[in-house]
């Protein structure tokens, strides 16, 4: 300490270093700064939503899913899909005559030239067109995340198709929310928002090679990785909220959600305010009904932190003689891998299904953070915690379904939250609803019956054995998912 308290005050005593010297304390206070400051700032008013559990019958709510798996039949493995999520989504789009709010992450047709896939973002986008002509009384909003526009640095043909069918469009701004990546963002804040994104782009899209190239300052806004993450879909009548996007890419993608009915579309309406707050000054349909509904179903929305906060309160009570079913993207938060050991080591029977994280839009992955987790998992549970993969190709399980399985009751949470501190800790904008049904329900047989068929690889190739994806290099590979966590440098 004598060494270095001699080194700064000769430096300071040299007239030419001295100002040098100044600049580079002040720069890094500033920094502190504002690290300190935008990762602990207020959230924008109505994000981090715990809804009430509204009550609603067995009828009023429908376990979705789209699956893509080998099939069996001829002993050879047949490419097979199952799709729910969208289809059931077009058709609610079609019930619709007071107003429709659709909040989607991707939504865009995007895909690499060696690729092909159905255009799932063009029959949306035809379909709400098509509404809006047939009823031009019908209030439609479309809200979704900048990636869509590559940060600013082109227009989204979807929504520029949408804008002319006299649909109101909104592009989230995300600056609003804490930054999850400080150290990076600290330097984002101080020297680059300033000069916009939008110019002559020229670095290629990471999105894929079809998608127009960005600018450099489109690219550095993206190095934030902070996004309005929402998959949810709201008319008078029904709500659906799951963990698909609107994404040509992303249509062999397997996903899980949930269509319900009732006063929780109110719930999901104040939470897209919330949303529309931080970009637009814009007000959305009031949802009209006013009766409360009854039934043995209980359903609650839950927006960013909420989410966490209820995910470990419900595993917390899982024990002896209860089952806990997981089908994960993205594992990665240290609370819910705790509250996980727990639970194996009070008697809970645990089962997990994840994604091997082989490749992202096209691109090939190391298998972080599932691989180092579920290695960590197995070790400290001694075997308590099961494992399977689930069996890609090019697509990824994407789904984020939750299943706590009591002898009378079950508790479901699914959405678009990944069980990562991106996800779950106010940093992304997220939507979940959970489910509390009784055993002996319709939906609880549903939800039950999808993991069994998967664990069990039941009618087709689903999962695979953990061995299949144990990587004798797992403890590298902890070692740079827990530098990357500590740093905020992930997409996970």
């Amino acid at each position: 300490m004598t060494f270095i308290h001699s080194a700064l005050q000769k430096l300071l005593r040299l007239p030419r270093r001295r100002p040098l010297f100044l600049f580079l304390i002040a720069l890094i206070l500033l920094f502190a700064a504002v690290m300190a400051y935008q990762t602990h700032k207020p959230l924008p008013p109505g994000l981090s939503l715990e809804g009430q559990l509204h009550r609603i019958s067995d009828s009023d709510i429908e376990f979705l899913y789209d699956l893509t798996y080998q099939g069996t039949g001829d002993g050879q493995g047949i490419g097979r899909t199952e799709q729910m999520i969208f289809e059931r989504t077009l058709q609610a789009i079609g019930e619709a005559r007071q107003f429709i709010v659709v909040d989607m992450f991707l939504y865009n047709g995007y895909y690499n030239r060696d690729q092909s896939f159905p255009p799932l973002s063009r029959k949306l986008t035809e379909k709400l067109i098509a509404q809006k002509t047939q009823y031009p009384e019908l209030k439609i909003v479309v809200i979704t995340d900048e990636i869509n526009t590559s940060y600013g640095s082109h227009p989204s043909p979807e929504l520029e198709l949408l804008k002319a069918a006299g649909i109101t469009t909104v592009l989230t701004d995300v600056d609003p929310l804490r930054d999850s990546s400080p150290l990076y963002s600290a330097g984002w804040r101080i020297f680059g928002q300033w000069f916009g994104q939008a110019g002559h782009g020229w670095v290629p899209n990471p999105m894929a090679d079809t998608a127009p190239d960005m600018t450099v300052r489109s690219y550095a806004k993206l190095l934030n990785v902070k996004a309005n993450h929402r998959k949810v879909i709201i008319t008078e009548r029904t709500l659906i909220v799951a963990s698909a996007n609107a994404h040509d890419a992303s249509f062999y993608n397997s996903n899980s959600g949930f269509l319900v009915k009732g006063a929780i579309v109110r719930d999901a309406l104040v939470s897209e305010q919330a949303a529309v707050n931080m970009s637009a000054k814009l007000r959305l349909p009031a949802y009209s009904a006013t009766s409360e509904g009854s039934g043995e179903i209980g359903v609650r929305l839950l927006t960013e932190g909420m989410i966490l906060k209820h995910v470990l309160l419900d595993l917390s009570e899982a024990g002896e003689g209860d089952t806990v079913w997981m089908g994960m993207f993205y594992l990665a938060d240290r609370q819910v891998i705790r509250e996980l050991l727990q639970a194996a080591a009070r008697g809970a029977d645990v089962r997990l299904i994840l994604d091997p994280n082989e490749n992202a839009f096209g691109n090939d992955k190391i298998g972080i953070p599932n691989r180092p987790v579920a290695a960590e998992l197995l070790e400290k549970s001694e075997g308590r915690i099961q494992v399977r993969w689930y069996r890609t190709g090019s697509e990824q399980y994407h789904t984020k379904l939750l299943l706590i399985e009591h002898p009378d009751r079950m508790i479901i949470h699914n959405g678009s939250a990944n069980l990562t501190t991106r996800n779950l800790a106010d940093l992304n904008l997220e939507t979940n609803l959970q489910v509390v049904a009784p055993s002996e329900s319709r939906t609880a047989g549903q939800v039950r019956g999808y993991f069994t068929r998967l664990w069990n690889n039941q009618g087709g190739m689903f999962t695979l054995d953990y061995s299949a994806y144990k990587d004798e290099r797992a403890w590298l590979k902890r070692v740079v998912y827990t530098v990357q966590r500590w740093l905020g440098f992930t997409t996970f």
